[in-house]
């Protein structure tokens, strides 16, 4: 049994229930929307968003209530829209080693498609009464739209610090898991209280896997040999380079950026810069605060009863930072 197999143990009748909710939530008469629809639903990946609000919802209430599908299927349309707009702003033509949607009905159809998934997400809250989910996933678009403009003016101009790369992840990837968690509080009817603290647990965690990502692009990987450095590639500052850029000599912060900003196609020059964030320290460190923000996450749930749901729950947090791809 693989670890994502495990974790999702204590939810399979729910995440089997789900399935079938969520196509149905994509469903639509226009032909070439709904092979677009088979394509996204084909292609789908470990589905940790719905499991964080499942395994929520479960920890807090062994019943799991229509309530908390109709939050895993809206969190899970928005998801799938931001993914598709990502990859147009992005012009990437691959997701997950397949074609992306952008890649085969070019950026038209892409941006079209994720503003329907948008609708049909909107739609499903508002059918089913449910204006509290609503309001936590609408603040979680606006703030992942905030990130991903943030960051675009940042690496533009190439000056970044540590409090605005926090302010960026925070937004562009923590937000949504914290909306996952706090969407399956809320799915129980807990007080206000519960629900923003497991709000803030999902934005640990959110933090945590962000910066899992950002290690990745410097780290040898099993799958592909070696660091990709796609992050300096596409002239993005992550935590590793901005910690041992702030404490390198001026003359080293200027080869570096330099590097990033007119020579970041080419190979040599690449490994040049990843070799020096890995011979300062920088995935140490890197490492160091993510664990920081698993324990935080992790602090949260001391108070909250044992259960199987509880402990996929934990093996989740786990699973985030030990994670290869």
């Amino acid at each position: 049994m693989s670890a994502v197999d495990k974790i999702k143990a204590p939810i399979k009748g729910e995440m089997e229930k789900f399935e079938p909710f969520f196509r149905e939530s994509m469903r639509t008469k226009v032909p070439l929307l709904n092979v677009i629809m088979n394509y996204i639903l084909r292609r789908k990946g470990k589905q940790m968003r719905p499991m964080f609000v499942f395994l929520t919802s479960k920890m807090l209430q062994d019943n799991v209530e229509d309530s908390t599908h109709t939050a895993a299927s809206l969190i899970e349309l928005l998801h799938t829209a931001t993914l598709i707009h990502d990859d147009v702003v992005d012009e990437a033509y691959e997701r997950r080693g397949f074609f992306s949607v952008n890649a085969l009905w070019k950026s038209k159809i892409s941006v079209l498609v994720g503003d329907y998934l948008l609708s049909k997400g909107l739609l499903l809250a508002v059918e089913n009464n449910e204006y509290e989910l609503l309001k936590i996933v609408s603040v979680a678009v606006k703030e992942m739209s905030e990130g991903e403009l943030l960051q675009i003016q940042q690496s533009r101009k190439l000056k970044i610090t540590e409090d605005i790369y926090y302010d960026i992840i925070r937004k562009k990837t923590a937000a949504l898991i914290a909306a996952c968690t706090a969407c399956g509080a809320k799915s129980t009817g807990a007080d206000d209280e519960q629900v923003e603290k497991m709000r803030m647990f999902g934005e640990h965690v959110g933090m945590a896997f962000q910066i899992k990502d950002d290690l990745l692009d410097y780290q040898n990987n099993g799958n592909i040999g070696k660091p990709s450095g796609n992050d300096i590639k596409e002239k993005k500052l992550t935590l590793p380079i901005i910690h041992v850029l702030k404490n390198a000599s001026k003359s080293d912060q200027k080869r570096i950026l330099s590097i990033v900003k007119r020579h970041n196609k080419n190979k040599k020059k690449v490994q040049e810069v990843i070799d020096f964030v890995i011979d300062n320290g920088g995935l140490d460190y890197t490492t160091q605060i993510m664990h920081e923000y698993c324990e935080k996450a992790l602090d949260l749930l001391k108070d909250i009863p044992e259960s199987e749901s509880k402990e996929a729950l934990i093996e989740l947090v786990n699973y985030v930072v030990i994670r290869k791809k």
